[in-house]
């Protein structure tokens, strides 16, 4: 979930004020400023994989003016399922992204990841027509906001992030999908935005979403019990780095997640 650092935030949004010469869509230095640009069959690019920090955050600021939603992560997954049966879509940050490698036998059967690190809200509802629903799931499985308080893309008011969550609710349930609503996993730091407390914002949140679901008749999955400490903090042994579950967290939210998307596919019938 790092590396989109205030500076870089900071010189995104000065190029998005520059003068039309740059127009937003050109970085100083990007090695890839050739990528197309405008409307276009194919806006997708392979580029090698960055290998130190310079390129990562040449790479994220490459991100943020080319491909802010990161559409072309999943393009090529979601071609392939074409005509298949999704039971349902993961949409998440890197807590999703990195399921699937911790867990890979959880995504069988129907259900489909589609995380990606260090997103927010935001960029997860860019993507949310693309990566959600033209995969045509039952049910979508939505757990984000760990990069909101973490403020990997700016600032951003309460009512914003909630409203990004309502919105992505909103668009599957007008589509026949089934909305799973997860809670913000417990994080008494950020790693990569030190200072920072997220642990009350967290607690606000959930209950937020608790509320939400239970009004519409969302399903609600309450990771953040099984795995917090009193203080709001994830418990030892549980993550890597106090944001980001080990196979023990996964293995605690499995069953969670499995018993969640059950009920909402039982709904269905």
């Amino acid at each position: 979930m790092p590396r989109l650092t205030a500076p870089l935030i900071a010189t995104a949004c000065a190029l998005t004020l520059a003068t039309p010469a740059f127009a937003v869509t050109k970085v100083p230095g990007d090695p890839h400023v050739g990528d197309p640009v405008g409307i276009v069959a194919d806006p997708c690019r392979t580029h090698p994989k960055p290998s130190n920090e310079a390129e990562w955050q040449m790479g994220n600021l490459h991100m943020l003016n080319r491909d802010f939603g990161q559409l072309c992560r999943y393009a090529a997954d979601n071609k392939a399922l074409e005509g298949k049966k999704v039971r349902a879509v993961f949409m998440g940050d890197s807590i999703t992204d990195n399921w699937i490698n911790a867990d890979p036998s959880m995504f069988t059967d129907g259900l489909v990841d589609r995380g990606i690190s260090g997103q927010t809200t935001a960029q997860m509802l860019v993507r949310f027509r693309s990566d959600v629903i033209a995969l045509k799931p039952q049910v979508v499985h939505i757990m984000a906001m760990t990069n909101d308080i973490a403020g990997n893309t700016g600032a951003a008011t309460m009512d914003t992030v909630l409203g990004n969550i309502q919105t992505m609710a909103e668009l599957a349930e007008a589509h026949g999908i089934k909305v799973v609503l997860a809670s913000v996993p417990p994080a008494g730091a950020f790693p990569w935005s030190p200072g920072l407390r997220p642990a009350p914002q967290i607690a606000a949140i959930n209950r937020w979403l608790a509320d939400y679901a239970r009004s519409r008749g969302f399903t609600y999955v309450d990771y953040h019990s099984a795995m917090a400490q009193a203080d709001g903090a994830m418990k030892p042994g549980l993550s890597t780095d106090g944001v980001h579950p080990t196979a023990e967290g996964y293995a605690i939210m499995r069953p969670l997640a499995r018993q969640a998307i059950d009920k909402a596919l039982r709904e269905i019938q």
